[in-house]
């Protein structure tokens, strides 16, 4: 039997032999045409490593790269967006999630403005966890570190918008976190947020936050709207382990956005703790994110879609036991 694969999502798939499964399950992106390169399509510039010591986390440094379009006249700032775990998408051409392609695709379809996408590694240091200590960590630590440590460096060779309206964010997993708990911390910094299996989990605990990113959910509910857009994608099969379940954690983050009148987008599939679907729909979420923009301005009130406020709240409606 054959069947044509929806573009724009991710499949679960295992193999089978003598009906048996065997090597366990897989996920697979279906990109969209975006996400492929075109050869009418002008290319942007990457440049990088650029290795970046810290002095919030002593010790401790990082590589940054910076991508920058074909048709920026060097001239007029650019719009930022900051991508955690930036390693994963600088490699050669074809990005195996094909992200430089969707940049410059969208660019040139003008479906989002011109940027400087900046591509952040997790620090290495004296901590073994350092990834894990800067990302789940809710506090404006990290942010400090992208403000005062990071961006000054790209802004040697770029020059870049800096409202909030102008800047956004995206992480996966722990970054997904990272890129929400920045934009909640300081909206008038980064108010676009693109999350990717989001780790609203218990990962790093505080005296501050005993459960750390757990309650971001009810934090949200609780706490003044900010004015942010958010992107939140996440798969049924997601983790579930002793840090909390983040199928039920990204349902929970999705609610309370809702409730709370956030200008938000829920994307859930079928996938695992892998960034298979995000990449997939890369386009379409971007495209989202930025909508609407214009350079000429330097704010906007997020407000939800009256069609979202008309739409139940977000439910599981099959479990998989009887």
């Amino acid at each position: 039997m054959q069947s044509r694969l929806n573009t724009g999502t991710a499949y679960k798939y295992t193999w089978i032999a003598d009906g048996k499964p065997i090597g366990g399950s897989n996920n697979l992106p279906a990109f969209e045409p975006d996400s492929y390169a075109k050869p009418d399509v002008p290319q942007g510039k990457l440049t990088g490593p650029i290795e970046v010591p810290s002095k919030i986390y002593p010790g401790v440094k990082a590589n940054v790269w910076f991508y920058v379009p074909e048709q920026w006249d060097g001239v007029t700032p650019l719009a930022v967006q900051i991508w955690g775990d930036g390693q994963n998408f600088t490699g050669p051409r074809p990005g195996q999630w094909r992200v430089l392609e969707t940049l410059d695709n969208l660019t040139a379809q003008k479906r989002i403005p011109l940027m400087v996408n900046i591509f952040v590694q997790p620090g290495t240091g004296p901590e073994r966890n350092q990834r894990s200590i800067e990302y789940d960590t809710v506090s404006d630590t990290y942010l400090h570190r992208l403000l005062d440590e990071i961006l000054p460096v790209v802004a040697k060779s770029v020059k870049m918008r800096t409202d909030g309206y102008s800047r956004a964010i995206q992480g996966l997993s722990s970054g997904g976190i990272m890129a929400f708990n920045a934009a909640f911390t300081r909206p008038e910094d980064f108010s676009r947020v693109l999350s990717w299996i989001g780790s609203y989990t218990a990962l790093q605990r505080s005296s501050t936050h005993p459960e750390g990113g757990a309650e971001y959910p009810t934090m949200v509910r609780r706490e003044a709207k900010r004015n942010l857009r958010v992107w939140l994608e996440d798969g049924s099969e997601d983790l579930d382990n002793g840090a909390g379940y983040w199928p039920a954690a990204n349902i929970g983050m999705a609610n309370a956005l809702k409730f709370k009148g956030y200008d938000y987008h829920f994307s859930f599939g079928v996938g695992e703790h892998n960034n298979a679907q995000g990449a997939a729909e890369l386009p379409e979420a971007m495209t989202w994110l930025w909508r609407d923009y214009d350079p000429a301005k330097t704010s906007q009130d997020y407000v939800q879609d009256p069609g979202e406020k008309n739409q139940p709240v977000w439910r599981v409606v099959q479990l998989n036991r009887k």
